[in-house]
């Protein structure tokens, strides 16, 4: 065991680290992406259930879409566990070493014959600051959150997410956040603020966040345009001084 990925498991056959989440969502795991993820993706991303709540993917979703973006997110997480387990030949009893991301995003549903299935996604990157109206001003603030130090507290970070229609309305989002919070952003990545931006409309989401205590600072209109289509957004916030 890497002392360096703490708090997570490692798979004993495969080496792949996870999170599993608390009962009753324990066959629900929380793993890096792979390549493989691609077609799985595609068919959700194409399912207006999701895509319509999330600004990011092309509509419709071809597999060279899936392409990048799974070689792009599986980059960024290999390169957080090659740093982590570099560390761990210098910090081999701790201290634990801050990371900006977490290396773990993909929640998989594991099978009863040990076989899994991507079903959702949830990422932490440093905030795009959408609540702030004027571009000029939202820009700056972005550079500067983007050139703080790995671990500052004042770092502000926003958490997107997207879950299988097959599986809403379960508790399975709420869980997956909350155990990526108190075991990975908080811990390892020094988060003390954390923002949400949802469209206007998406209950469910919100109902997500403030479970996990984000309080709802309500409707915002920095002028945002999705797929051609005009959208408000909601603005959810933590902070750890708050929570």
């Amino acid at each position: 065991m890497t002392h360096q990925l703490h708090p997570l498991e490692v798979n004993p056959k495969t080496g792949e680290p996870f999170l599993r989440l608390p009962a009753p969502h324990q066959n629900i795991i929380i793993t890096p992406p792979r390549q493989g993820d691609q077609s799985v993706l595609t068919q959700h991303m194409n399912d207006p259930a999701i895509y319509e709540w999330i600004e990011g993917p092309p509509v419709p979703y071809l597999p060279e879409h899936a392409d990048f973006w799974i070689q792009l997110v599986k980059d960024e997480s290999d390169a957080a566990l090659e740093y982590l387990r570099k560390n761990d030949e210098y910090f081999q009893n701790g201290p634990l070493q801050f990371v900006d991301v977490s290396p773990v995003r993909h929640l998989r549903e594991v099978k009863e014959n040990g076989a899994d299935v991507l079903i959702g996604d949830v990422n932490f990157r440093r905030s795009p600051f959408e609540e702030i109206l004027d571009e000029v001003e939202r820009k700056r603030l972005q550079r500067e959150n983007a050139d703080k130090q790995t671990g500052d507290s004042t770092i502000q970070y926003a958490v997107g997410d997207w879950l299988a229609a097959s599986h809403h309305g379960k508790g399975i989002m709420t869980a997956a956040i909350g155990l990526l919070m108190s075991a990975w952003a908080i811990p390892r990545m020094g988060a003390c603020h954390v923002v949400a931006h949802t469209f206007a409309g998406n209950i469910g989401s919100n109902r997500v966040f403030e479970k996990n205590g984000f309080a709802n600072r309500g409707l915002f209109d920095n002028g945002k345009t999705v797929r051609g289509e005009k959208k408000v957004l909601n603005l959810l916030e933590w902070k750890r001084d708050q929570a």
